[in-house]
């Protein structure tokens, strides 16, 4: 269960807001977010143009570098990331240079290779004739290589947007704006951000000519390395996406008809769902040069083919993804207790290290906890972590160092290397840490912007809120909650696997659709009164439009979040192992008549356990007695929990089933008696 977290309502900043022109429904967004004047409003939305490249810490030097080796025929090589901001800022800049006729070839590493430079790939760069490397999306951290690139008498631009370190790599140049003794005024540019601008420093500051040229890559770029759409990466995505709208790119073209969005308007969002995951998929579990060549590809049949054959691997990464979750779920069937962690960590056999991270991203979204999953061979583990809240994978990963081979991140995700040996120290390690730090778990959080009413929900207003995108990192879509909603119809449709409802929201009805959810899965009925998260939408059909709802989360109307959270922690606590006090254990212990109304609502073809939980809110049960009960009934052999403790069926027993051998109650009532 997410904690809505609904923001205090500020009608006088939102006035104050609204001499902005922005409509009234954008402005309580915009302050949900903070922004209460019209100078954060202006920061976060008013940029117009990008800043002059130059400002930036050391980009005059890097383009009179790179110029120079043009005029001098020296061969330069762009040397990039295997990630899509690494690929588009290597296209970026491999386009320009041989635009310009230089002699220059690029590499990106393998994900075999690692992260950034290495010994090995600048040999290789050296025996190939390279005098001039330009890294692109990396480098700030190649202290050794960028010495041993010296030393075979090479020469060194850094372009990065990562975090140096205490000690810069010695170059010609080093274009970070993370530098602590840059002074632009604008600093969060991605990869291919920095690459645009150094095109454009190049040309003697000409940003028109580099945005046209290259907009639409650093678009899909800037969007898929989750920079903040804020500032100038806000009009950076803005105007690439209506460069991107028209491009002449066959690779961008075809890859966009693989994506099904050839006739859709191309939005932010659907570069996050449709573009950049394909980009990702050939570095994941290819080659990321299949991306290099099928963007710089000027032959349509040919791009069509590559375009094809990168749709080909992105569906078999979504095979992979699943295949490992299905390894994780049959792993604890033996153990679910290991569900209830502080911390989740998963290890297996030969999993895919490209696709690991995306995975404990998945398994994180579904239990609500911090994921490390570890890929093992031949007695090493690398690993790939994700988390949320104030819980930091890399002060986690810190206090486990000695048992590492190497590792590294920041607070939200990170990854590392391991010998197989060490990891049951590792567990215990990760598991102290946790319960030192955190005995209260983070929990995560879907962040709303304010409640709707009906003068908010008319199709003027919803269409006003295209004013905040492009959406993205520090600029999300907003959430809005439909306070006491009358459900009125249920309906299915998509083949039955989604549901349509209508419901009365502040007097007047609309459309709600619920995605991937079927009206048996719902867990609420006809006519009863909940609270809705959702994104309003305008439908236009035959000459008409309305506004509908798309339904984020749903809870029922007097659900107390705080005791639900509560309930929760306390389960988990349970199933960890650890003491409860002891005033709880007569509160959650199930009476005969509890055990009974769980089981006669417990249904034969199965129900994801949060969907019952909503209808034993009704009956007054809380969510942690109603585990204990389904506990109880699957020790007896009563029910079957499934999909990695997501849903739950009955099953028929062979025998009558005694309560009284249940060692769950027993020991559950001898506490209660203490």
């Amino acid at each position: 269960m997410k904690k809505w977290v609904i923001a205090p309502p500020d009608p006088a900043a939102v006035k104050a807001l609204s001499a902005s022109g922005l409509s009234p429904l954008c402005c309580q967004v915009l302050v949900s977010q903070g922004i209460v004047s019209m100078d954060q409003a202006v920061s976060r939305m008013g940029s117009t143009s990008l800043s002059d490249p130059f400002a930036i810490i050391d980009m005059m030097p890097a383009a009179d570098a790179l110029n120079a080796a043009i005029d001098a025929g020296e061969r330069i090589c762009v040397y990039g990331d295997y990630d899509c901001d690494g690929v588009m800022a290597t296209v970026i800049l491999y386009s320009y240079l041989s635009s310009m006729g230089a002699d220059v070839t690029w590499r990106i590493p393998e994900r075999s290779e690692g992260y950034g430079l290495n010994e090995q790939a600048v040999r290789e760069m050296h025996a190939d004739g390279v005098q001039m490397i330009v890294t692109v999306d990396n480098g700030i951290s190649a202290v050794p290589e960028a010495a041993l690139i010296r030393e075979l008498g090479m020469s060194l631009v850094i372009t990065d947007h990562h975090q140096p370190g205490p000690t810069l790599p010695e170059a010609a140049a080093v274009v970070d704006a993370h530098r602590q003794d840059n002074t632009s005024t604008f600093r969060l540019y991605c990869g291919a951000g920095i690459a645009l601008l150094l095109v454009a420093a190049m040309s003697g500051g000409d940003l028109e000519m580099a945005i046209e040229q290259f907009g639409d890559l650093a678009a899909i770029a800037t969007v898929a390395d989750v920079v903040p759409l804020i500032g100038e990466n806000r009009y950076l995505v803005q105007i690439g996406l209506d460069y991107l709208e028209n491009t002449e790119r066959p690779g961008l073209i075809a890859l966009r008809e693989r994506a099904g969005l050839k006739d859709k308007t191309l939005t932010a969002q659907n570069i996050s769902f449709g573009i950049s995951p394909r980009i990702n998929a050939a570095g994941r579990l290819r080659s990321p040069r299949l991306a290099v060549e099928l963007l710089l590809e000027e032959d349509p049949s040919r791009a069509a083919a590559l375009a094809a054959e990168i749709d080909e691997i992105n569906a078999a990464r979504k095979s992979c993804e699943a295949e490992i979750v299905k390894n994780v779920l049959a792993s604890v069937v033996n153990d679910p207790d290991r569900l209830h962690d502080r911390v989740l960590i998963f290890a297996g056999e030969d999993w895919h290290m490209g696709v690991i991270g995306i995975v404990a991203a998945r398994l994180q979204e579904r239990y609500g906890r911090p994921c490390f999953m570890v890929s093992l061979h031949d007695g090493i583990g690398h690993g790939s972590a994700r988390s949320f809240g104030d819980f930091s994978v890399f002060d986690c990963l810190t206090a486990c160092e000695d048992l590492f081979e190497k590792f590294g991140g920041h607070p939200a995700a990170g990854g590392f290397t391991i010998k197989e040996e060490n990891l049951d120290a590792f567990r215990q390690r990760v598991a102290a840490y946790a319960a030192e730090h955190h005995p209260t778990m983070p929990v995560m959080e879907t962040r709303v912007a304010c409640t709707l009413k009906k003068e908010s929900l008319t199709v003027e207003a919803v269409e006003s809120l295209s004013q905040l995108e492009p959406f993205g990192a520090d600029n999300p879509e907003p959430v809005f909650l439909a306070e006491n909603a009358q459900i009125l119809d249920i309906r299915s449709f998509g083949q039955g696997i989604h549901t349509r409802l209508t419901v009365r929201v502040d007097g007047q009805d609309y459309a709600a659709k619920v995605f991937r959810v079927a009206p048996a899965d719902l867990g609420i009925r006809a006519n009863e009164v909940v609270h809705l998260l959702v994104r309003p939408e305008v439908n236009r059909w035959n000459g008409s439009e309305n506004v509908e709802l798309v339904v984020q989360d749903y809870r029922p109307a007097g659900l107390q979040q705080t005791k639900i959270l509560a309930a929760l922690a306390a389960y988990d606590q349970w199933r960890r192992g650890e003491a409860l006090p002891k005033a709880w254990y007569p509160a959650i212990l199930p009476s005969r008549e509890d055990l009974t109304h769980v089981y006669k609502c417990l249904p034969t073809e199965g129900i994801r356990i949060d969907r019952l939980a909503n209808a034993m809110f009704r009956a007054g049960m809380n969510h942690c007695k109603l585990r204990l009960c389904l506990d109880v009934f699957c020790e007896l052999g009563l029910a079957a929990s499934t999909d990695g403790e997501v849903t739950v069926h009955r099953v028929v027993p062979a025998a009558r089933a005694d309560l009284g051998s249940s060692q769950i109650l027993a020991r559950l009532s001898a506490l209660a008696k203490e």
